[in-house]
């Protein structure tokens, strides 16, 4: 049965964020994720971890300026100092929080600029994150143009390409299957085509369009579910499913505990 982690951005929004990990233990998850740690002190979200006993899966390294839109840093021109210091915050957080995995936002394709005239960028500095990043795994995610227009990164076949030219065992794929649907469909087969290469470092699921549960929309995730536990077994992939969801119930209370009957489910088969 594939592992799931709780994606503290999004799930429990009744409560304030560091009581999110209490909520997330006690409907039975085992790991959480979150898009960025850097308002907290590390040490006292190592606190939360031990004390709830879950692990830290993956959070984001920082992605410029998020107030201001932006989405990343990665292949932009001009900025790579400024990823470099970002790479540098967010695997002292990883050490702190025994993180074996951070995702990279790629950025925005900036107006006037052809995506093509981006790719050295992105590709060097990938290539020196990996080598400053060890023996923590770096992420890249293709994201749908309908929820971030303009980002760089948008399919996987674009996203495998770029690491066999980064050339770096440790920069691997976020597949996001919420992103995968909307983008270009046909799921089941891209995870058949793509696990068992061991360039997929993480799954996070989303039902599709609304991206609420995943038992919410077009998207079949029992089935989906059993393909990964599928072709998990015969490839030996042992990752997390990131819960990047927002809850149909919103911040009611208990809202995303009420929406996890897609998790009992499968844990009840």
């Amino acid at each position: 049965m594939p592992r799931f982690a709780a994606n503290l951005s999004m799930l429990y929004p009744e409560h304030d964020f560091l009581d999110r990990f209490e909520a997330a233990a006690a409907d039975g998850f085992e790991a959480v994720e979150y898009l960025f740690p850097y308002e907290h002190e590390p040490r006292e979200l190592a606190a939360r971890l031990a004390q709830h006993a879950l692990q830290q899966a993956l959070f984001n390294a920082p992605p410029g300026d998020w107030a201001k839109g932006e989405k990343g840093l990665a292949c932009l021109p001009g900025r790579e100092e400024e990823f470099r210091t970002s790479i540098g915050e967010a695997l002292r957080y990883a050490q702190v929080l025994n993180c074996p995995r951070i995702h990279v936002m790629a950025g925005l394709v900036p107006e006037g600029t052809e995506r093509a005239q981006l790719r050295s960028t992105y590709v060097n500095n990938l290539r020196w994150a990996a080598r400053e990043a060890g023996g923590v795994d770096l992420l890249i995610e293709p994201i749908n143009t309908r929820d971030i227009p303009r980002f760089f990164l948008n399919r996987q076949d674009h996203a495998h390409e770029l690491i066999e030219e980064i050339g770096e065992p440790n920069v691997k794929v976020q597949m996001d299957l919420y992103h995968c649907q909307v983008v270009e469909g046909d799921v089941a087969m891209k995870i058949r085509q793509y696990l068992p290469t061991g360039r997929v470092g993480h799954f996070q699921i989303a039902g599709v369009p609304q991206r609420h549960e995943p038992d919410l929309g077009e998207l079949n995730y029992c089935y989906l579910f059993d393909v990964i536990d599928e072709v998990s077994a015969s490839c030996g992939w042992t990752g997390w499913v990131g819960c990047e969801y927002r809850p149909a119930r919103g911040a009611a209370p208990n809202g995303t505990r009420e929406g996890l009957g897609w998790m009992k489910q499968r844990r009840g088969r």
